[in-house]
C-alpha cells in the first residue's frame, strides 16, 4: 500500500507533494523520498523510516523553487527498507525519476538484460528497472512510456518525471489504484483521494 503523489502546476511543489504523503501515512510505509525539477537539474532526496526522517534530510538541504515534483511512501518489498531502496529512483545519467506502486513480476529477466547491456544498477528494488528501460528508449517521453510498460508484468502504478520534458509527470495505472486532481491551473496525481483533498474536490480516476 506505497503512497504516491505528483504535482505540476503554479506554486511550489514540494510543500504540496509532502502534505499529500501526509495524508496518505494511513496506508503505512517504511521509507519515503521526492524528486523535484529544480532549475535544470533533478533534486532527489529520500530516507528510510517516516516522513519526519525525510523531513530533516530536507531541512539540510531544502530544494525551493520546483514547481513539478512527486514523492513516494514505500513497503518494502524487493529489496530492504534503506535508503538506498527508497523511491525514486534514476537512470544511469539522473535525468529520469521513476516512483512505483505494487510488483513487476518480470523484474529479474529485465534486471539480467539491463546489467548485461551495461546499465549501473545501485538498489535491489523493481522500481529502478523503469528508469533504465526508459533511459534505453528514444523519442517523446510519452512514447518512451507506453513502450517500456509494455515489458513489464505485474500489477503496479507508476509515475515518471525526466528532464527531457520537464513541465510533464506521467502517470499509468495497471490493477493498482491511481487517481488525478484537477486543480485551478495545477494536476496532482496521486495514488488515493486523501492526497487531493486540499488542492481540489474534482478527481478523476485513471482507468
Amino acid at each position: 500500500m506505497c503512497g504516491i503523489v505528483g504535482y505540476v502546476g503554479p506554486d511550489e511543489a514540494l510543500p504540496i507533494v509532502i502534505e499529500g504523503l501526509r495524508r496518505l501515512e494511513y496506508r503505512g510505509y517504511d521509507s519515503a523520498g521526492v524528486a523535484l525539477v529544480v532549475g535544470d537539474g533533478l533534486s532527489v532526496v529520500k530516507r528510510a523510516g517516516k516522513l519526519g526522517e525525510l523531513e530533516r534530510a530536507l531541512d539540510g538541504a531544502r530544494p525551493s523553487g520546483g514547481s513539478v515534483g512527486m514523492g513516494h511512501t514505500r513497503w518494502a518489498t524487493h529489496g530492504a527498507p534503506t535508503d538506498l531502496n527508497a523511491h525514486p529512483h534514476l537512470d544511469c545519467a539522473g535525468r529520469i525519476a521513476v516512483i512505483h506502486n505494487g510488483i513487476i513480476e518480470n523484474f529479474q529477466e529485465l534486471r539480467e538484460r539491463l546489467e548485461k547491456d551495461g546499465h549501473a544498477l545501485v538498489s535491489e528494488t523493481d522500481t529502478e528497472l523503469v528508469a533504465h528501460l526508459l533511459e534505453g528508449r528514444d523519442g517523446p517521453l510519452l512514447e518512451r512510456v507506453r513502450a517500456t510498460v509494455r515489458e513489464l508484468e505485474g500489477a503496479y502504478s507508476l509515475v515518471v518525471l525526466s528532464l527531457d520534458e520537464p513541465d510533464v509527470l506521467i502517470g499509468v495505472k495497471v490493477s493498482s489504484p491511481l487517481v488525478v486532481g484537477l486543480g485551478d491551473g495545477e494536476t496532482i496525481l496521486a495514488s488515493d483521494i486523501p492526497a487531493l483533498l486540499g488542492r481540489t474536490t474534482k478527481v478523476v480516476p485513471v482507468d
